[in-house]
């Protein structure tokens, strides 16, 4: 019972230090401060617990630390397996698809405005952000609460993960600002993700945001992982949701890829991709954890996975 207080007491307070210090310095967005910050909410969360408990913790962080590392190092095995970049592919999909337009450059001509921060750049800021700590904070709080569930989410996270790398790896793509900053779209684009958060008066958001650019692989764009990962965590909980709150599982991936458009950040193909690469990730785990009809043994183990277990207590 005292060790179960201890774990409450040492979550709380790693909850606060996360709150100051995302309020002080942003949320962290480079690989370091993510990975540090979850293998603190590993040792809050099993604090206590027997040493198997513990060997369990550390492999599980090992799979956060391949999962993040093998996407940093995407660019560097795409540079030295001699992969081109392209430029054209993803650009006349998109331009196909809407009888030769360039649709980052529609939006921008008909919705930015360089002098000016509309609403929906701020509601726009707020949704890419999202990006940088949902998933990694669903990840956190499920393997807190309950392994079992935190399992199922880390099987598609990581296959889509994997399956993007891959992807980066044998076709790595220039996003739409990099192609219209060298001249191969039919206007310029301006790349605005942060202007909501400068406009509320938190540059501390958007300077971490523009220190995690520096840092991340730049033709890391088929498929986006924003719109993948956006559809991933909402159809993963769409299950436990209101009735009222599972039109999210098509609104906000929807809103996520809108805003990457408009940002300059992806083309409508990459999201169409993310979207994909979900899909096949749930039905092929989907169907690895339906056990086979007549077959109690598996219909058993498979119950007392998914069952809701607190892992707290």
């Amino acid at each position: 019972m005292q060790l179960r207080y201890l774990r409450t007491a040492a979550l709380i307070a790693y909850v606060i230090a996360f709150i100051w210090s995302g309020v002080s310095y942003g949320i962290p967005t480079d690989r370091i401060a993510v990975l540090a910050w979850v293998l603190g909410g590993f040792v809050a969360g099993n604090l206590g617990k027997p040493r198997l408990s513990q060997l369990l913790m550390l492999r599980d962080f090992g799979l956060f630390v391949a999962m993040w590392f093998a996407y940093d190092y995407s660019r560097g095995i795409a540079d030295q397996l001699g992969m081109p970049i392209q430029v054209f592919a993803p650009r006349n999909v998109d331009r196909f698809l809407f009888f030769g337009t360039d649709p980052n450059v529609w939006m921008q001509r008909h919705f930015y405005e360089a002098d000016s921060v509309r609403w929906y750049d701020i509601v726009g800021s707020m949704v890419y952000f999202t990006h940088f700590c949902v998933p990694m904070g669903a990840a956190v709080a499920l393997w807190i609460r309950n392994r079992d569930q935190w399992v199922r989410y880390m099987r598609r996270l990581a296959t889509v993960l994997f399956m993007g790398v891959a992807t980066f790896i044998v076709f790595p793509a220039a996003p739409p600002w990099m192609a219209a900053r060298d001249g191969h779209l039919s206007g310029k684009l301006a790349r605005p993700a942060v202007r909501g958060w400068s406009h509320l008066g938190l540059d501390t958001v958007s300077n971490v945001i523009e220190r995690g650019r520096e840092v991340v692989n730049p033709v890391a764009a088929v498929p986006s992982l924003h719109v993948a990962f956006s559809l991933l965590v909402i159809l993963f909980f769409a299950p436990k949701l209101p009735k009222y709150l599972k039109p999210l599982v098509v609104i906000f991936p929807v809103v996520m890829m809108a805003t990457l458009v408009y940002f300059g950040e992806h083309y409508i193909i990459d999201g169409v991709l993310g979207v994909a690469y979900v899909l096949i990730a749930f039905r092929f785990w989907d169907n690895y954890e339906s056990p086979p009809k007549g077959s109690r043994r598996r219909m058993y183990r498979f119950s007392r996975q998914s069952a809701p277990r607190n892992e707290i207590s």
